[in-house]
């Protein structure tokens, strides 16, 4: 095998280097000729027709592209063949087209966008000697090893292996396209020698150039992408891409960790050469580039139509020689830290038809801002993105911009009222002000000319939607937002208009009524509907329906999308769920129904429901046993049933889902031991809630195995024996910065490679438990969460001392237990813990003095214990309440009013030892010092100054005679009195 693989590397590399010396020829192809016409003579070479023959039974050709492709009599010219071209004048086989561009019927491709699987690669292929073009661009070689060598137009195809040397030898190529194959290591120095080269493609890999030393040598070259590559530590990439390459047109180099520009490089380099003239679209974005990137656009003010700078380290204002390229029609300056615009940043900017600002500092009053567009773009602007900053103010002086198309303005701190004039804004596509603080109605007025509209947001504010009940509205949406406005009571009767939305989100929307029956049919083609969080009632006879359907994707309307979101938690839905039984053209993947009134047993048919990733049935009136078909859930990630009426064990077929990240399980009467494969079959568990429950046995080892666990609550069961001494093998709580869990959790169907087919949908997990004595739910900050509680069972032995490494635990309770022995005097290594509880034990010994180490600790509880001693002295200990050291009557000290029987005397020592301490050899010397220096400083000033010492003296012989007047007086007084 290892031979065979060699001579594949072999063939390929003198397949290329034939394609150097062949000499053009006219071009002839299947659609030249009729296939009807048997008389023509057949100028296809045998050894070539062998060779394709032989390349074609390397290939599965399951939707029968190549039919054309035969030993039979009529199809014996190979020249007339699906995809191969011949030269008209010697007959070769110059050209072999199994891309994009494969001629004849319509291309037929499955969801990968791939038309055929390679087996092998032919080795009979080099018999092609004459091959000018070849395009395999539609083949999956996905699996095979990677060939040294990859030619033109086999982007994606491949996955791995390094570019080869003598590609550098193909000094004829004028278009080298190598995306996406996963390629890996340096760019070969060779390429120099691709002089003629206009087209270079290598984005998508992983590559990591040592340099670009070979890149001024492509003179004429005029497309140049090498995203993804790893350009971070070549330094002098400006004078070697943007200085030397004087017919580029086309630059990208997104995600290449470019190195910020140093200034002093820029100013030697950029006006010492001669710039490309010609560059009219530049994309540096997701880099590490600071704002000295912008000094190198000043040579290009005049060529440039399309800067991408977003995602980088920009900082500071867009400075004003910004504004003077005048042929620029997008800008992106998304996602960095800029601060503001000056009056002249976009002056001259007369073309600009694309401004996106998003996800930047700016602040201050939105109309300023405004303002500071150019005027002379008011009728060319059309795409306007300034959401997620620090805009202030009213949406006034918008419609002055007539022509926008799209208007995102969402994640800022504007206020005020939705003017009517927006109505007026005729060509809006797409409306997004969310997430600000926005207020007053929007009434039919405020869309009476937008009937290009198809995406509406405004959720999070506090606006009211008041529309007639028979209002039409001019538009069709295909994204409907309107979380948290009012559009309640009633349910809107216009939505009944919109049947081609994909997304619908009106949860927390104030509606009260019932769900009417047109619902489901008009949003048939949504894959993405909440109607969470409101008053909405029906039956399981309503949901009855095909409340979901496959939506063709709109990029290959010939492939399922399978991306379907269902959010009905909340509100007053009723009934069983057997209506999902059946429906195996539904796609769900988020099914949350939680929060419902929803009854009866799960219907055993989960196997329908494949694609599920989370499932959310708790807080409902759910009974009888969790069904082994939920089993089949192959891909989920989410399960939560808490707060039903389940009875029973878990089934044995959950450890089938292996790819569970949360499991809340909790206020059931589930029962039975905890099973063993709970901590085998599930590596990637990072929370498991089986609280308020009546599982039984003692906890098995297995569960140390779990080590992306962040949240174990097993609290209120029966659950006995001793506390494993394996919880130090709990990784995540174990190591520090070592956090799994995200609030926010994005989902796919797909895997890596069907990029173009991924649907992602972000959903925010929560978590429900006692925390310091207190029901909390969790949602956005449930990532900071990390605890274990086994309380409220009956769990005996020791404190394991291997709990105390793990150093990341918040919140630890272990009370209501049969605890016995002593805490551990390790303790104190938990720094960051919150929360303690150990009450309604039996521990004894004192309590260890690490403990008050802990600075973080807001809440404890030890009480119901036999503790003794004295309570260690610390910031945090002494301002816990008296009751937290309840019932522990040898334990003393504060808070306890109870004092330590030697406390007294050692307070009295203490006191005495203080006394003596203060007398010291220091203080008799700053008595000493204090006494010369105050003396001499009042008898100086009396000595030489001689106003303030008859003015001194004057006052003592004043004083004197008032004492005397005041005594004197005083006597008389007296003797008057007892006279």
């Amino acid at each position: 095998m290892k031979g065979d693989g060699r001579c594949l590397k072999l063939f390929l590399a003198l397949l290329i280097l034939f394609l150097q010396n062949v000499k053009g020829g006219e071009v002839s192809h299947s659609h030249s000729h009729s296939l009807r016409d048997a008389k023509v003579t057949v100028r296809c070479i045998e050894r070539e027709r062998q060779a394709l023959l032989a390349f074609k039974r390397g290939l599965v050709d399951e939707f029968n592209q190549l039919s054309t492709w035969g030993s039979e009599a009529e199809k014996q010219d190979c020249c007339r063949w699906e995809g191969v071209y011949c030269s008209n004048q010697t007959g070769h086989v110059i050209q072999l087209d199994l891309g994009y561009s494969f001629p004849g019927k319509t291309i037929q491709h499955d969801i990968f966008g791939y038309s055929f699987q390679g087996k092998m690669i032919s080795p009979k292929l080099i018999e092609l000697q004459h091959l000018q073009y070849l395009d395999l661009s539609l083949i999956d070689f996905y699996g095979i090893q990677i060939p040294d060598f990859i030619d033109l137009y086999l982007s994606r195809s491949f996955d791995g292996g390094q570019i080869p040397d003598f590609i550098g030898s193909l000094t004829n190529l004028r278009n080298l396209s190598l995306f996406d194959g996963n390629l890996i290591g340096p760019i070969p120095s060779s390429f120099g020698n691709l002089t003629q080269l206009q087209n270079l493609d290598l984005r998508d890999n992983q590559l990591q150039p040592e340099n670009l030393n070979w890149l001024p040598a492509l003179s004429s070259l005029t497309y140049l992408d090498l995203s993804e590559a790893n350009l971070s530590t070549v330094f002098d990439w400006p004078e070697a891409v943007l200085n030397k390459l004087p017919k580029l047109v086309e630059l990208t180099l997104v995600n290449c960790s470019l190195p910020p520009p140093s200034t002093p490089i820029l100013s030697t380099t950029l006006y010492k050469t001669n710039s490309s003239t010609s560059l009219a679209y530049v994309s540096l974005s997701d880099n590490h580039l600071t704002s000295s990137i912008f000094l190198w656009l000043s040579n290009y003010s005049t060529s440039l139509v399309t800067l991408d700078l977003s995602i980088n380290n920009l900082t500071g204002f867009i400075p004003d020689f910004i504004g003077n390229m005048s042929s620029v029609v997008s800008l992106d300056l998304s996602d960095n830290q800029i601060e503001g615009a000056n009056p002249n940043s976009f002056a001259r900017m007369c073309n600009l038809r694309t401004l996106s600002l998003q996800t930047n500092h700016l602040s201050g009053q939105l109309s300023k801002f405004v303002q500071r567009l150019p005027r002379c773009a008011q009728n060319s602007l059309e795409d306007l993105r300034l959401s997620e900053n620090v805009l202030v103010g009213s949406l006034n002086n918008l419609t002055s911009f007539s022509s926008l198309k799209l208007l995102y303005l969402y994640a800022n701190q504007l206020s005020g009222k939705i003017p009517e004039s927006i109505g007026q804004m005729s060509q809006l596509k797409e409306i997004d002000f969310s997430t600000n603080s926005l207020e007053g109605v929007v009434s039919e007025t405020h869309f009476s000319k937008l009937s290009k509209l198809n995406s509406l947001d405004l959720s999070s504010n506090s606006l009211a939607l008041n529309f007639h009940s028979d209002w039409i509205p001019p538009f069709q949406l295909s994204d409907i937002n309107l979380a948290s406005c009012k559009v309640g009571p009633l349910f809107p009767k216009w939505l009944q208009t919109q049947n081609k939305s994909s997304q619908l989100d009106i949860s927390n929307a104030g509606i009260s009524d019932i769900l009417p029956s047109w619902f489901w049919r008009n949003f048939r083609r949504a894959y993405f509907i909440n109607l969470s969080q409101n008053v909405i009632r029906g039956t399981s006879k309503d949901l009855a329906v095909k409340i979901t359907q496959l939506v063709l994707d709109p990029m290959y309307p010939s492939t399922r999308a399978q991306a379907s979101h269902l959010d009905l938690s909340n509100n007053h839905f009723s009934g069983s769920l057997s209506f999902l039984c059946g429906s195996t053209d539904m796609s769900l993947i988020y099914l949350n129904l939680s929060s419902n009134s929803f009854s009866g047993e799960l219907p055993d048919c989960w196997r329908d429901l494949e694609t599920l990733v989370m499932l959310d049935l708790s807080n409902n009136s759910f009974s009888g046993k969790i069904p082994m078909t939920i089993g089949s859930l192959f891909q989920m990630q989410t399960l939560k049933l808490r707060s039903n009426r389940f009875v029973g064990e878990l089934p044995s077929s959950l450890k089938n889902c292996s790819s569970l990240e949360v499991i809340d399980l909790g206020d059931n009467k589930l029962s039975g031991p905890i099973p063993t494969w709970l901590g085998v079959s599930f590596k990637n568990l990072v929370i498991l809630m089986l609280s308020t429950n009546h599982f039984n046995g003692s906890m098995p080892s297995q569960l140390c195995h779990l080590t992306h666990i962040q949240i174990m609550d097993f609290s209120m069961n029966n659950i006995s024996g001793s506390i494993p001494k394996c919880l130090n093998n709990l990784t995540t709580l174990a190591q520090k910065g070592n956090s799994i869990l995200s609030s926010t959790h994005p989902y796919t169907r797909y895997p890596r490679r069907a990029v173009f087919f991924q649907k992602y949908i972000n959903y925010e997990n929560d978590a429900s438990f006692i925390w310091k004595g207190r029901m909390q739910t969790y949602k956005s900050t449930l990532a900071l969460v990390k605890r274990i509680d086994l309380s409220s069972n009956r769990l005996t032995g020791e404190i394991p001392s291997e709990i105390t490494h793990l150093v990341e635990l918040v919140s630890l309770n272990l009370s209501r237990n049969r605890l016995t022995g002593q805490i551990t005097p390790k303790i104190g290594n938990l720094q960051s813990l919150d929360s303690l509880d150990l009450s309604r034990n039996q521990i004894d010994g004192r309590i260890p003095t690490s403990l008050a180490r802990i600075d973080r600790l807001s809440f404890l509880d030890l009480s119901y214990n036999n503790l003794s001693g004295k309570i260690p002295t610390g910031t945090q200990l002494q301002s816990f309440d008296p009751l937290d050291y309840a019932e522990n009557p040898q334990l003393c000290g504060p808070p306890l009013k109870k004092m330590c029987a030697d406390e007294n005397e050692k307070t009295d020592l203490s006191n005495e030892e203080d006394k003596d301490k203060f007398i010291t050899l220091g203080f008799y010397i700053s008595m000493g010092i204090g006494f010369v220096a105050g003396f001499w400083g009042v008898c100086c000033t009396l000595i030489f100054n001689r106003s303030w010492r008859y003015a001194y003296f004057k006052f003592l012989n004043d004083l004197n005679d008032w004492l005397y007047v005041k005594i004197a007086l005083s006597k008389r007084q007296l003797k008057l009195a007892y006279a």
